[in-house]
This record gives structure tokens, sequence and C-alpha cells, in this order.
């Protein structure tokens, strides 16, 4: 067999593993059951990859992520690796002819969902497949604890009684102990080998501020570290309002969300990474399998739904080892939105049996039929029809996917997208002869902005409601606006499909897993309470707070993060601060926020010398209330 370093040379030019990498290989290539916990950035994929290249065979990959699964097989075939992911959309006869190729074509890795595991074909398949390892990729996904629990992953189990003589390496950046013993127990691991990577950053500094003006200290952050940087934010129409301000503020900027199309996401990803945008203001659909050395802060303009995501947000800065910044910028706000954005649009069991209801009534589903039936779904037509909450609906379909009720084909992320191609003048000018559309454009302009300088997704239905047109009309309108070149204009019929893996049974069907659904809204009230406490914990070191909630009992404070600085601050001398701002005040007058920003030194120690100053007169306040030097 070829020597696992050889492979990593050949395959990704690298000549030595990161920690823990190389023990990891050796244990799967020994045949051990293996569990790897690994943070973000520490190479989780190479401990299966590279095994399953050294040993004869295919290796079955399961993950829950349709988009990381394409990302690696893509990444893989660009290396001459024979891979491929059974995505959803595939045909039957398609399926049959791709797991034909798994057995006869020398494949080497087969990536596949858990619920694609399910399928009757799918294992008898496997089971003449010369399966070499089996690798559970975001394992966390198996334990109701943990984050993202998927009941499907507990099928898992299957590829075990398939190929008892194969061996499981299951992997995760962001398990607590609790999760790790049920990941284990789950998957029916034969005395593991666990390898488990502190958590500790020692060249990250956590840092959490109160900020009213959050634009403000945003801007602070990133004069004070011209270097790579990621910004978060919450909403598709934020990434484009940050990225607009900072670059009318003179930044660098780009900005990143699931709504962009794959050519936009790898052309703005692809500029990122070169430099040539310093800044990228993303949601959090950004940044799984991205490997940034070099980025400097990640800063979160809103706060997380979990510390699980945070960690793994926040571990994208300072993978090249220099000092980096993981800021959380709160305000007083921001309590009561994380609740309304995550608690309170859980749905109940009982509303979650009634949409379930309805969507078999909308389809005319009888009792007892239904299984593996497929349709055509206008998300917004069946909201409409029964006046429901499309958050809320969503959130259950989710939650049906999930609980493994239903296959929800999400194209309705890609459902009527315009932009207007002409300027603001030519537009109105242009309605004064076609005065039918103005309501239409109007309504359109009020309700979306950026649309002249991007392709957005609009609701329809919410449109015409508010124009008072049908639908149809609308669309019509729509398509008489695209041939006269005045919008780019895409639509599609049908926004989206889904399947019922199970006989309508009403009530009973929720009934089997409404434990797991309560089960994963305690779980999210305690990921929220765990980030609120978090951001309000002003005693204890940042980053001893999040080792010790993943398991790891740090003794030491790290002396980096914003409440060691606040604790112990740099043992400096008062007179040292003063000179510092008396330095800066002799460019000119500056308010106490300007000296800040300007100086790294606490917060604290800057105010208190401007009040020795200011009693000893050697600096006074002007009529703008900023500061001066009084001899000036």
């Amino acid at each position: 067999m070829p020597h696992p370093i050889n492979i990593l040379e050949r395959y990704w030019n690298f000549t030595s593993f990161r920690p823990l990498q190389e023990d990891i290989i050796n244990s799967v290539l020994n045949g051990e059951d293996t569990f790897a916990l690994l943070p973000t950035g520490g190479g989780k994929s190479m401990c299966f990859q590279i095994p399953a290249i050294v040993k004869e065979g295919i290796c079955i990959v399961v993950s829950p992520l349709v988009a990381l699964m394409k990302n690696q097989v893509s990444v893989l075939q660009n290396k001459g690796i024979k891979a491929m992911a059974l995505t959803s959309g595939i045909s039957y006869n398609e399926l049959d002819t791709l797991l034909d190729n798994c057995i006869y074509g020398n494949y080497k890795f087969l990536y596949l969902s858990p619920e694609r595991l399910q399928q009757d074909i799918v294992q008898q398949r496997i089971k003449q497949m010369n399966v070499n390892l089996i690798a559970v990729d975001e394992a966390h996904c198996i334990s109701q604890w943990g984050n993202d629990f998927r009941p499907a992953y507990k099928n898992i189990v299957i590829l075990r009684q398939l190929h008892p003589q194969t061996n499981i390496i299951a992997l995760t950046a962001s398990a607590t102990p609790n999760v790790i013993e049920d990941i284990i127990t789950e998957l029916d691991c034969i005395k593991p080998t666990i390898f488990k990577q502190s958590f500790a950053r020692k060249n990250l500094a956590y840092m959490t501020f109160h900020e009213e003006d959050k634009r403000y200290k945003l801007e602070a952050i990133l004069k004070k570290n011209k270097a790579s940087s990621i910004i978060y934010v919450r909403s598709r129409k934020a990434t484009v309002d940050i990225s607009n301000f900072l670059i009318n503020n003179g930044f660098q900027s780009t900005f990143y969300h699931g709504g962009l199309s794959n050519t936009e996401k790898e052309t703005r990803l692809e500029a990122w990474l070169k430099n040539d945008f310093k800044i990228m203001v993303a949601t959090n659909a950004f940044g799984m399998g991205i490997d940034k050395p070099d980025v400097k802060t990640v800063i979160h303009l809103n706060l997380p739904d979990s510390i699980e995501s945070y960690f793994q947000e926040a571990g994208r800065a300072g993978r090249d080892g220099n000092k980096a910044f993981a800021v959380i910028l709160k305000n007083k706000n921001d309590e009561v939105l994380v609740k309304n954005q995550f608690l309170n649009v859980l749905p109940t069991v009982d509303y979650i049996k009634k949409i379930y209801k309805r969507l078999n009534n909308y389809f005319q589903i009888s009792y007892g039929e239904g299984e593996y039936q497929t349709f055509s779904f206008n998300f917004n037509t069946f909201c409409k029809t029964y006046k429901f909450n499309s958050v809320l609906t969503y959130n259950t379909l989710q939650i049906l996917e999930r609980t493994g009720v239903i296959i929800l084909n999400k194209q309705f992320n890609n459902k009527t997208k315009i932009q207007f191609i002409i300027s603001n003048n030519a537009l109105f000018k242009y309605l004064e002869n076609n005065s039918n559309l103005s309501t239409i454009v109007k309504t359109i302009l009020r309700t979306y902005g950026g649309i002249f300088e991007q392709s957005i997704k609009i609701n329809t239905v919410l449109i015409a409601e508010k124009a008072s047109v049908t639908e149809a009309h609308l669309i019509t309108m729509l398509d008489k606006l695209y041939h006269e070149k005045i919008i780019d204009f895409s639509h599609s019929k049908t926004d989206a499909e889904i399947t019922f893996i199970v006989p309508r049974e009403d009530d009973k069907t929720i009934n089997r897993v409404a434990h797991i659904i309560k089960q994963q809204i305690q779980l999210r009230h305690r990921q929220v309470a765990s980030v609120l406490s978090y951001i309000n914990n002003d005693k204890v070191c940042k980053s001893k707070q999040l080792l010790s909630y993943f398991g790891d009992q740090e003794t030491e404070n790290c002396g980096i993060c914003s409440v060691c600085i606040n604790l112990n601050p740099v043992a400096i001398d008062d007179l040292t601060v003063k000179k510092e701002i008396i330095a800066c005040l002799e460019r000119g007058a500056q308010s106490s926020r300007g000296i800040i920003n300007q100086l790294s030194r606490s917060e604290k120690s800057i105010l208190n010398a401007l009040q020795e100053l200011l009693e000893c007169n050697v600096i006074s306040i002007t009529k703008k209330n900023t500061y001066k030097l009084t001899h000036i």
C-alpha cells in the first residue's frame, strides 16, 4: 500500500500533516473504529479521504449537506479521483446506473445523505460493493442532543449490518461530551479510538462589545485591522446593505448569500480568496469547506443561533497561526431579536399536525396512501390557500423533512427573480408612456431595495396583493418588461417538489416523531440561552467559556479576549497613556471615540486618563463635545 504521506503529497501538495491527522489516518488503516473531533479548519475530510485512497475499494461517505457533498466530490474529481454524490432529483434509472458504476467503475468515494440510505435499491447495491471504509461526516447529527439532529442518521447503522467487517470513522467539529457518547453508541462502534483536538485557539481573541452604533464600531475595527475579514449577518438584504456601506466608506467589500447563482457565488468567493476584496459580508451560507488561512477578523453583527455554529464561524479566523479576532457586536435589541428569529418561529406539535393534514388535503392524498409519491409544490400558493404564516410553515416543512416524513426539494429558493437594468430616470420616463405598469413597478420598488444593483428574489403573491392584480397578470406584465429590456426576469411556475416518504396517517404520523420535535424545541431554547449567557458574561474569560461548553476545562485565562483585557489591562503607567492622548490631540480636536479607536489601549484606561487630563487643565472640551489641547 502507498504511504499516506505520499498520497498527501501527490494529491494535496502538502509535505506534512496537521495535528492528529496522521494518527487518525493510521487508526483507520489499522481497521479500528475511529472518532475524530477536530475544530473547524482541522482538516477532517483528509482523515477519511487519504486512507480510503490507500485501501482497495470504495468509501461510503454519509453527509447531511448537499452543498458540502458536491463541493468535496468536485474537489476530488479535479484531483483525478473518481467520486460521485447521490443527491436529490435523480431518477430511478439514473440511480440504478450510478450505483452500478460504483460497483464496477473503480470509484473511490460514494457520497450520500442518510435519507438516501433508506432506499432498498441503495442498500442492495452497497451490499455488492467492496466497501473499504464508512465515513460519517457531521456525526453530531446522529445525537438527539446534537446541533441539527436528524433522525435519519440513526439509519446509518444499516451500513454496519451490510458490511460488518468494515470499520467506521465518525467526524465532527462540534460536540459536547454527552453528544460524543451518543455518537459512539448510535454507530455501534467497537472500542473506538477517540481523537479529540483541544478547542483552544491561543492566537484567537474572542471579543464581545456592547455598541449602540454597530456600523461605527465595525468601521473602526476594520480600519485598525486592514486584512482579510468575514462579517456575518442574518439576512440576505443585510449582506448587500452592509457591503454597500463599507464600499461607500472606502473598503474593498463584496457579499455572499444563498440566493446568489452558483456562478455569482464562485466569482465572489474566488475574488475574496485572491484578496481582490478584503471583506466578505455573508449569511451563514458562507464558509462551508472554505479554508483561507489569512482571515484576520470574523465579526458577527447579529447574534448566532448557537455556540456550536458560532465556534465554527469564529474559527475561520487566524488559521495561519497569527493573532486574529472573533468579534460579536451586540446591543440592547439583540436579545429580543434572537428570540424572535429562533424561538418564536418554532411551530408546536399541534401546528405541525395541522400543516401535515393540509398538505395531504392539498394534494388529495387518501388516508393510508401517498408513500413515495412526488408532487409539484408552489409554496406561496399553499400558504395563501390556507392563510398560513410563511415562516412558521417553512420551519414546519423543515421539521417534517428532518424527521423523515417528507423530502422537500427546495427549488423555491430560486423562484421569481428580477433586476431593473435601466437607470431610475429612464424607468420613470418609460412609465410616463406605460401608465398601466406604474402601480406594479412602484409596488416592487417600494417593497425591495437594491433591485437596480442586483437580481432580487420577489414574492409574486405579495406583490400581486399589494398592486391589486392577479398573480397571473403580474407575471404577464413582468414578462412584458423583460421583452422591452426594462428588467432581467427569471420565473419558475413550480417552485418546489414534495415527496411523501410515509403513508398518510394524520396525527399518528406526527405522534411517532412528536417526542423528537419537543426535544429539538427544548434544545433550541437551551442553545439560545447559552448564546445569551456567553455574550452577557463579562466576568469569565471568553475562551474559557467556550471551552467549558465543549467539555474542555481550561485552567488559564487566554489573556487576549475582551474580558481578560478589561480584567487584566496591560501593565502600563498612566503617564504613557496620557502622552499618547496628547500626541493624538496634537493632530487636532477629537472625540473620545476617535481617540479610543486610534490607541491600542483599553477603553477604561483611556477614559480615566482623559478625566485626569481635564482636571489638570491639560485638555478641554469644545462646543462640539470633542477634546482639544488647552494650549492650542
